[in-house]
């Protein structure tokens, strides 16, 4: 570690800009002016550090079990014989000088069930789970009891399996749900929305299909064990009211409930989640998730995990609120929960013993479960000690290991996280080509500015929207994860379909496969987006469905939603065909699909889209059309011009550089055989591209 340190304050003399403070010169936490009773607290909680093992472990015959917490009063293991007991035997756990409370039991107890029973001073106890369980049973119900698992580590046979090495400039992302990809009938798949189902080959949906569209990484929502259930709604319960989720659910999984478990529900071949019953009681979902990893790799698809350790369900009962609120989150001067993350809970990563967790969680990941790589929500509330501690380690074990992030949540700092060797989505490429909303803040691709940009802008985004430039973000392509389309907000296909008028935000579909069957001046814009975003310097990524501009209606089943049958930008908690990936709206876009399947081949197959240095690429002069836009790129061998034309009304006509151009990519296809040949001038149609290389 002092190595690292040496090295990071030697970047320190010679960079300076916002985020360029390493937290080796960062006073900003330990300067906090008027402190509270609180905050004097947590600097003396912050003293208590160990380094003994944690969670439940077997070892020479004897299974151990320890947990942190300095301020609990008295701790006892709780075991249980079957899942389903609703008391179990008790066995008093002592306090070592670090505040470790640890005991152990003869013989290895793989399989049972455990839970620490936590009393803290004038409360009453309360039955916690353990924060380091490697498998956690679940009782579907509000608040969500859970039991962890002792399980047996190390002894699954990946035969030759290891991780996917790939360069960063190399990856390009689909961001995906596991459930979401194989829950719809027309996925042909057996058992659908399970880690299993999604590696069943020889099926519509799932990893063939993924294969076939070629992408080269997958990104997993969150998959560690999470909160699926919120509270009723419009009722009461434990002080909360539920006024916004009529589903009561958390479908997308930013509720983490264990770091070290893989999420049960992702193992049960079920039409939807049964209330009032055990999940995960078999630890199935251990075997399934590296069975699931195993089936990519071996397809040469890595996998990337959403993780989220910057706070807790709002809505759970017996977790690190139970066990230690005072130490593990971070409270206002009242006392209670910051929730900057706007979650009720913002955990306190800068406390030793959570950094350890969040490290030790990646780190298990990785090693136990051979993943390649993780993408942070809400990046910015992680502590810069944490964050930078998290790579120096990972990288120590796989060296190519990806990190990217939210670079916001509490700020905002692309550049900070680019310094440390991260990579960040870059909102910056999402909102200058696509707009911000699709009713009044339309991007380029519309033939408009939004915000600050503009045709500088533009090609600042095509070498890597680098500090270089103005309003550049990023120290390296590689660090700028270029998107049109997550999990989060319009889907690219809608934002399209309302920014044209064709459909209103709150319309009430009638004809969903009429609404998702594209008209062509939405197919056009939906191919001038990807032409872009595929042949722009970083990481890649699309959102699962983009590649037939998937359209998220809701469902009329809910009458509880004022909303259904609306096309929807919030799909966070809905478990239903909303978010269900269906492949009969894939071969109706089948065009697209094409298209985006031809511009995946083309960026894989020429280096220039993913390797060009920034002096490489030599922008084309065109006049009396800002939304035009044309460059030139010469790197090794390869010769490409690549041209664009947004404006909606405007041709283009353009004079290519002297020689012969094979045309790989026009408004109406793209892929890696020659469409045909052209020299001289060309004519580029309004909303549409191309992509020419020398002979």
């Amino acid at each position: 570690m002092k190595s690292f340190l040496i090295k990071s304050i030697i970047i320190l003399v010679t960079i300076t800009f916002t985020g360029s403070t390493l937290y080796v010169t960062d006073k900003s936490k330990a300067q906090l002016k008027n402190k509270t009773e609180f905050q004097l607290r947590q600097n003396e909680l912050d003293k208590y550090h160990s380094d003994k093992k944690l969670g439940s472990f077997v070892e020479n015959g004897k299974t151990y079990f320890r947990l942190f917490t300095p301020n609990a009063e008295k701790i006892s293991l709780v075991i249980y014989n079957n899942v389903d007991d609703k008391s179990g035997k008790e066995y008093e756990m002592s306090r070592d000088e670090n505040a470790v409370w640890e005991t152990s039991l003869d013989g290895e107890l793989y399989g049972k069930f455990y839970a620490f029973n936590v009393k803290h001073k004038n409360k009453d106890a309360v039955i916690c789970l353990d924060p380091y369980a490697k498998a956690v049973a679940s009782y579907n119900t509000y608040f969500t009891p859970r039991k962890g698992i002792v399980v047996k580590e190390g002894n699954y046979d990946w035969h030759s399996d290891n991780w996917i090495q790939r360069d960063w400039r190399d990856l390009i992302v689909y961001e995906m749900h596991v459930r979401d990809m194989t829950e719809h009938q027309s996925s042909g798949v057996k058992e659908r929305g399970t880690y299993k189902g999604l590696v069943e080959k020889g099926k519509t949906g799932g990893i063939d299909y993924i294969k076939n569209l070629g992408v080269n990484t997958i990104e997993l929502l969150p998959a560690q064990e999470f909160a699926n259930i919120e509270i009723p709604f419009k009722d009461s319960l434990r002080g909360k009211f539920n006024t916004w989720n009529p589903y009561e659910r958390n479908h997308w999984g930013y509720m983490t409930a264990a770091f070290f478990a893989p999420e049960s529900y992702f193992s049960e071949n079920v039409r939807e989640i049964e209330f009032n019953k055990w999940s995960g009681a078999d630890a199935k979902a251990v075997t399934d998730f590296k069975d699931m990893v195993k089936a990519f790799h071996k397809e040469n698809i890595a996998v990337i995990m959403d993780v989220v350790y910057n706070h807790l369900s709002e809505y759970e009962f017996g977790n690190l609120k139970e066990i230690d609120r005072e130490y593990y989150f971070r409270l206002n001067p009242d006392g209670s929960y910051c929730a900057v993350s706007g979650c009720g809970n913002d955990l306190r990563t800068e406390a030793p013993m959570l950094r350890r967790l969040i490290v030790e969680s990646v780190l298990y990941w990785m090693t136990e479960y051979h993943v390649d790589g993780f993408r942070f929500d809400l990046g910015k509330l992680l502590d810069w000690q944490t964050i930078e501690t998290i790579i120096y380690e990972a990288k120590k074990i796989n060296p190519d290991v990806v990190f990217v992030c939210e670079p916001w949540g509490g700020g905002y700092d692309p550049q900070g996280f680019s310094l440390r060797g991260w990579g960040s989505w870059n909102d910056q490429i999402r909102n200058g080509i696509k707009g911000e909303n699709p009713k009044d803040g339309h991007g380029w691709i519309f033939g408009s500015w939004y915000g600050n940009n503009s045709p500088q802008r533009i090609k600042s985004y095509v070498t890597g929207t680098l500090t270089k430039d103005s309003l550049g973000l990023f120290q390296k392509p590689e660090h700028a994860v270029n998107y049109l389309e997550s999990h989060d907000g319009y889907t690219f296909g809608d934002f399209i379909r309302i920014g044209l008028s064709d459909i209103k935000s709150d319309e009430v579909i009638k004809d969903v496969d009429k609404n998702a069957m594209l008209t062509p001046a939405q197919l056009k814009l939906n191919k001038l987006g990807a032409l872009f975003l595929f042949t722009s310097r970083g990481i890649t990524m699309i959102h699962s469905g983009q590649e037939f501009a998937r359209s998220k209606v809701l469902p009329l089943t809910n009458q509880n939603d004022p909303h259904r049958g609306m096309i929807d930008h919030n799909t966070y908690d809905k478990d239903n065909e909303v978010n269900y990936i269906n492949y009969n709206h894939a071969k109706m876009n089948q065009d697209l699909w094409d298209y985006y399947k031809g511009m995946i081949d083309l960026r894989k197959e020429f280096q220039s889209f993913r390797r060009a240095e920034y002096d490489e690429v030599k922008f084309i002069s065109v006049k009396e059309n800002d939304f035009a836009l044309g460059y030139e790129i010469k790197h090794k061998d390869e010769d490409f011009v690549v041209l664009f034309n947004a404006h909606p009304l405007k041709e283009v006509v353009c004079e290519l550089p002297k020689g012969k151009w094979e045309v790989f990519v026009n408004s109406e296809k793209a892929g890696i055989k020659s469409i045909e040949t052209m020299s001289g001038i060309i004519t580029i149609p309004t909303s549409s591209g191309f992509v020419l290389k020398k002979k």
